[in-house]
């Protein structure tokens, strides 16, 4: 009995050997590509250990000079080293012809190592700066003005006449420069409401509105970013041509800045047409800033001819404008807020085009007397006086 099972098993592990040394080559070569030989079984019977682990395949060698066919087959899906190409910054092949696409055949920007940082790719690093840098301290730089002028409102109020008004009306701004400065107004309006909501709507609209909506929602306010930014442009240059002639600094603007316009104190600082203050939000916003907005939109909307758009360009630029904006809503805050709330008959100055005498007199003395001296007219349209809610002053003497 004994002889019959050792007979079975020795012909069942001869059929086994017999079976394996048959297999096709290619498939075991597929299955167990690196798999080590065991020392020969007794009887002279080799066998594989099916349960050996492999290794690597980036560790054998010459694995680096392996075809993407070869490393198929001993890593399947495995395309680190196309990817490492692609990082470095390969061109590949691409229908766009050159000039209008010079990046089309990258698939991404190279690697670079900045300084003080790790080695990053340019679109990872811009990326960064925006996320961790504009987004939260622009955020923080403009709840911090909102609250700041919430806080001098509640304590302090509107700032109302002290004299009575006299009902004489002088023209302050002409309806040519009304419509200029609406324009410019409503145009920076729209910026800056879509503005907002593409660079904070993520955080604050999406868990509210949902991905759907939101989306439909981002995606309008961006056509209206496009299509407002050319109008923003266009009346900036007007605002600044119409209004540069007044702006120049003059007798009294030093004392102005110096006493802060006697916001704190209510102890009003004589001043020309234009104060001191509203003479820094039109060199410094209007010029300063507004052209860089203005240049780095263009280039965003890819407006400025014979410029090449690649994607360095673009996130240099989009950077500057994200921060020449900020700093310009910033300034452009307390500016609105003085032609609104926070001073009584500046909206009406802008609404109508005229102020009462008292009003010209507390806020901007200097310009009332160059008026009663006849250096200005108090009114320069032609269509002033056809009402009696815009009847034009009469010069007095002083």
């Amino acid at each position: 009995m004994k002889t019959i099972l050792c007979s079975m098993a020795l012909c069942a592990g001869l059929a086994w050997g017999t079976a394996a040394a048959q297999a096709p080559a290619d498939a075991a070569s597929v299955a167990v590509p690196a798999a080590a030989a065991v020392a020969p079984a007794p009887g002279g019977i080799q066998s594989q250990n099916i349960f050996q682990v492999k290794p690597d395949a980036s560790e054998e060698p010459g694995y680096a000079q392996q075809s993407n066919g070869e490393r198929a087959k001993v890593q399947p899906g495995n395309n680190a080293p196309m990817w490492r190409q692609v990082g470095e910054g390969v061109t590949g092949y691409s229908s766009l012809p050159k000039s209008q696409a010079p990046e089309a055949g990258n698939l991404i920007q190279p690697f670079v190592q900045y300084p003080g940082s790790r080695v990053t790719n340019a679109g990872e690093a811009w990326r960064q700066v925006r996320n961790q840098w504009i987004i939260p301290y622009g955020g923080s730089l403009l709840l911090i003005v909102a609250g700041a002028i919430a806080l001098f409102y509640w304590r302090k109020g509107t700032m109302h006449l002290h004299g009575t008004e006299t009902g004489r009306k002088i023209e302050r701004f002409t309806p040519f420069e009304r419509s200029a400065h609406w324009a410019n107004a409503i145009a920076f309006v729209a910026l800056a409401i879509s503005g907002l909501v593409m660079a904070f709507g993520k955080f604050f609209l999406l868990p509210i509105l949902g991905g759907q909506l939101f989306g439909w929602l981002a995606y309008v306010l961006k056509n209206v970013h496009n299509f407002a930014g050319p109008l923003f442009a266009v009346s900036l240059l007007i605002v600044f041509l119409t209004f540069v002639r007044d702006n120049f600094p003059r007798r009294g603007d030093l004392t102005w800045l110096l006493k802060g316009g006697g916001l704190l104190s209510g102890a009003e600082v004589p001043s020309h047409r234009f104060n001191a203050g509203e003479k820094l939000i039109f060199w410094g916003g209007v010029l300063f800033l507004g052209a860089i907005v203005v240049a780095s939109g263009l280039v965003l909307d890819k407006l400025i001819p014979g410029l090449i758009y690649e994607r360095g360009t673009m996130q240099i630029a989009h950077m500057v404008h994200a921060v020449a904006t900020v700093v310009m809503m910033v300034m452009f805050m307390g500016h609105i807020y003085l032609g609104t709330i926070g001073m009584q008959g500046a909206y009406q100055a802008m609404k109508t085009g005229y102020v009462d005498e008292t009003w010209a007199k507390e806020h901007h003395q200097l310009w009332y007397e160059d008026i009663q001296a006849g250096k200005i007219p108090a009114q320069r349209s032609s269509s002033a006086g056809t009402t009696g809610e815009a009847a034009p002053a009469k010069p007095m003497q002083a």
